[in-house]
């Protein structure tokens, strides 16, 4: 036989730590993807309390509603795009299925576009594919961290619309479904324009008593969007955060199948070498015995 006990012993010892590995990665993720999706689900009532603003803002001033929207009049020859994917492996198709559909959908839009990526293995991804990339950010490590990477896409976000590179942005990210699985999308983000006015007045107030809007209407749109701005941001990568922990589980999940079937395996080949072991120590003892008898 080609397998020894002794290797057979080493291989199963191994397999043994390589599944401690495995495990203590599924609680991990299982953990991490909790946390992630209690944030998505703690963000619906704050993103309601900001979309019912807006719709009462835009309901009560038209002309500075016209104001706070200028891109819509204009138009839009290059877009920029914030494509959320991973920096770490072991996520399964995650990366190639937010890259793929982020592509085929930038590369079907008419004019030039520049991509912002979150994550160096997305980024790697994009990059392949020959997208502009302009910009790498990297991918927040905790829930607390995701405020600090909304915040430095805002300001890059911000400088290049002042200095007018481009009009529209767009968000792609996984969204989490039932279970382990995800599903990539797209977002637009920039301009505020026309079609989301339309979409903001069918947004009703709950009941009879219309608040009115304290101070200067202009800047308490302004403040709103703003905060609009970056809830949809912090969703997004909340998010993309949950599907790729998702991805991540069931990954490990099938790592830990995979090892139990190979675990298996092995024991078995050991337990038979084994026997076959026991087996001819027992026929080499008989033989000796035999051939003693005889000699006598």
């Amino acid at each position: 036989m080609s397998d020894t006990i002794a290797g057979l012993s080493r291989k199963l010892s191994s397999a043994r730590d390589l599944q401690s590995v495995v495990r203590t990665m599924k609680v991990l993720a299982s953990s991490s993807l909790g946390q992630y999706e209690t944030s998505v689900l703690a963000l619906a009532d704050y993103y309601r309390a900001i979309e019912l603003g807006l719709a009462q803002c835009t309901r009560i001033s038209d002309h500075e509603r016209q104001d706070e929207n200028p891109s819509a009049r204009n138009a839009v020859s290059l877009s920029g795009a914030v494509v959320f994917g991973s920096d770490q492996g072991l996520v399964g198709q995650f990366n190639d299925a937010i890259a793929d559909f982020a592509i085929h959908t930038l590369k079907s839009m008419p004019g030039k576009q520049k991509v912002w990526a979150v994550g160096q293995r997305v980024h790697e991804r994009l990059l392949d594919s020959g997208l502009p990339i302009i910009g790498i950010f990297k991918v927040p490590d905790s829930v607390k961290a995701i405020t600090s990477l909304v915040g430095r896409i805002q300001i890059e976000i911000e400088a290049d619309r002042a200095r007018g590179e481009y009009e529209s942005l767009y968000l792609f990210h996984n969204r989490p479904n039932a279970g382990a699985s995800y599903e990539p999308m797209c977002q637009q983000l920039l301009p505020l324009d026309v079609q989301w006015q339309k979409g903001l007045a069918q947004v009703l107030w709950p009941n009879r008593c219309l608040p009115e809007v304290m101070g200067r209407g202009n800047e308490t749109l302004r403040a709103l969007i703003r905060e609009y701005l970056f809830i949809t941001l912090f969703r997004a990568c909340a998010e993309s955060l949950a599907s790729e922990n998702a991805s991540r589980l069931a990954s490990m999940e099938r790592a830990d199948k995979n090892i139990n079937e190979l675990l298996e395996k092995l024991h078995n080949k050991f337990h038979r070498l084994r026997q076959a072991s026991i087996d001819e120590e027992l026929f080499d003892v008989v033989s000796g015995y035999e051939s003693s008898q005889q000699k006598k």
